[in-house]
């Protein structure tokens, strides 16, 4: 083999290295791969955009409103205004429970009913908690349920009384619908523990 034929060969041999080697170290003008964005783990069934959560419950004609309704209703009562003892007569009760975190447009997720004398019995706790002059200053921060009580009597007038068995309890008539509207609703007081015992009852 002639001398010039082998030092091509040579050089030749030296570019390959030297290419080989480039590409396995890169160059100083390629930059590391960008690092690619990655999603936060969602809860199953949801978008990482803010979706809010399906309220719970269902509407009714028993149980109609949401539970910012019902807390709405509470906040407009004017303390120490309104009938100290009741003069309703009830024949019935509808009990609508919401659940102690509900909030937003979640409706009732218990309903139960009581007739005759249990109804009665109802009402008569709500009639012997002592109206207060003002809104309760002594607020628990523990979560319970709230309760809206939809008393019914033969002349089919609603009285309607919200009572919280959390927080200030506070125990509001609300509303009446129907005729023969008994006066003034009853003032707004506290929920008593014999109350709350008994709205615990299935």
């Amino acid at each position: 083999m002639s001398a010039s034929r082998t030092r091509g060969l040579i050089g030749a041999s030296i570019g390959v290295a030297v290419l080989a080697l480039t590409a396995a170290c890169g160059d100083e003008s390629s930059a590391p791969p960008a690092a690619q964005p990655t999603q936060s783990p969602t809860t199953p069934g949801t978008s990482p955009t803010a979706t809010p959560p399906t309220p719970s419950g269902t509407p009714s004609t028993d149980c109609p409103e949401t539970i910012t309704a019902v807390r709405q209703a509470v906040t407009k009562a004017t303390w120490g205004k309104g009938e100290a003892k009741s003069k309703f007569a009830p024949v019935s009760v509808t009990i609508c429970q919401y659940d102690a975190q509900a909030t937003g447009q979640a409706y009732a997720t218990v309903m139960t009913k009581r007739q005759g004398a249990q109804a009665a019995a109802l009402f008569a706790l709500v009639n012997a908690a002592q109206p207060a002059k003002a809104k309760p200053n002594y607020c628990t921060k523990e979560l319970g349920p709230t309760y809206v009580l939809r008393f019914t009597d033969n002349d089919r007038g609603v009285l309607s009384i919200t009572a919280e068995a959390y927080g200030c309890r506070q125990l509001v008539a609300t509303s009446f619908e129907g005729q023969g509207k008994p006066g003034e609703l009853p003032a707004p007081r506290t929920v008593t523990p014999e109350l709350i015992k008994s709205l615990g009852l299935r």
